[in-house]
């Protein structure tokens, strides 16, 4: 293809793209990146304890420890239309590293030309509910990622492997699943720098501010009603799905059980991409709260998939993905937002932890049928 037929086909993709979100009411008006801009605010220039803060009349005010507010004391300076460009900015780059690290290899590998495939690349990312959400939202997710990522990649000999993720644990408490992921697939080294890092970030907090830290660990983290409503649809954690059933919380921890035993076995008898990959998707499936936006955590499973699929002839494993990722570009959940009842409520309103618990397994399938298999034949044997 020529490149001005590459450069055509690009526009043509952006400007479909860009007519879709226009025409999909999913844009966020950058709610978050105002709930921290708010609030450190409040906190830094007003004078006002940090979680004391409220966004606009409602009821949202920062949910993530002092630490966060310390990294994003910058925004308490800037005019809404410059911290709204800096959000931007920083997500673009964000997408941008991904791509390095994950596509660019992939591409390496196939002999492929770079620049067409990462541009569709870069766009598709951004069309990934999830990471739309992240950018409309000025969320920090994306960024999460790639501190996380960047320890990944330095695996195992990496001097610095574990700072990343400390940094990202001490900003937000989910990321802390990958210290056990560290720790189940025997990479002391990078589990202690990564549990070191976010016990010096915490301490150091601490000290600058220690009304916060005390407010923040004693009251804040345990007041659920600051982060939402468990049964709103847009919590696709399995908590999520049992909160919409009215279900007994016994049932999720037995849940979060099931899923943390397979991931450890999966951990432990798998590659380290194989246990990243899915320790991705384990954190949203076992969190309390799995907001819409925070599902770019399975990112790394995808890119995982889409590897494998690309060494396969046809089209046998890339058309599932497909599939997949139209799903979750497509705002499915939302359907439900209202009135969640009908016979498609619960398979609809649920559909991203079904695609979570699917991936979890399409990344795991190989290990699974290597461990099946040979039981299968002795089974036979036996007989």
């Amino acid at each position: 293809m020529s490149a001005r037929r590459q450069v055509m086909l690009v526009a043509l993709v952006a400007i479909g793209v860009t007519v879709f979100l226009i025409t999909i009411p999913t844009f966020r008006h950058f709610f978050d990146l105002g709930v921290y801009r708010g609030a450190v605010h409040s906190w830094l220039i007003g004078g006002d304890d940090l979680y004391d803060f409220r966004y606009q009349g409602t009821e949202y005010g920062f949910t993530y420890p002092p630490f966060a507010a310390l990294a994003m004391s910058p925004l308490a300076a800037m005019p809404w239309p410059v911290a709204i460009a800096a959000s931007l900015v920083v997500n673009v780059f964000a997408v941008v590293l991904l791509l390095r690290w994950f596509v660019v290899p992939m591409l390496e590998q196939h002999g492929w030309p770079r620049w067409t495939p990462l541009a569709l690349a870069f766009i598709a990312i951004v069309l990934f509910e999830p990471a739309r959400d992240t950018f409309s939202y000025g969320q920090v997710n994306l960024v999460l990622l790639v501190l996380v990522c960047a320890d990944f990649k330095s695996l195992p000999n990496g001097r610095w492997a574990g700072v990343g993720i400390g940094l990202a644990s001490a900003i937000k408490l989910t990321p802390a699943v990958f210290i056990g992921y560290l720790i189940v697939s025997r990479q002391y080294r990078a589990a202690a720098t990564a549990a070191g890092t976010a016990v010096a970030a915490t301490l150091l907090t601490l000290v600058i501010a220690p009304q916060e830290s005390l407010t923040f660990w004693t009251d804040a983290l345990w007041d659920t009603g600051r982060v939402g409503k468990l049964e709103y649809v847009s919590n696709q954690s399995l908590r999520g799905v049992l909160a919409r059933l009215d279900a007994p919380s016994a049932y999720w921890l037995v849940a979060v059980g099931l899923v943390v035993v397979f991931w450890v076995w999966l951990v432990r008898t798998s590659d380290l991409g194989v246990g990243f990959a899915a320790t991705g998707i384990v954190g949203c499936l076992i969190s309390p709260i799995t907001w819409v936006h925070h599902l770019v955590w399975v990112m790394p499973a995808l890119f995982l998939l889409v590897e494998r699929a690309l060494s396969v002839p046809g089209w046998r494993r890339v058309a599932p993905l497909a599939g997949v990722y139209v799903v979750m570009c497509s705002s499915l959940v939302w359907l439900w937002f209202a009135h969640p009842t009908g016979w498609a409520a619960f398979p609809g309103s649920n559909a991203y932890v079904w695609i979570s618990l699917g991936l979890l397994v399409a990344v795991a399938w190989d290990r699974i049928r290597a461990t099946v298999r040979p039981l299968a034949y002795s089974l036979v044997d036996l007989r």
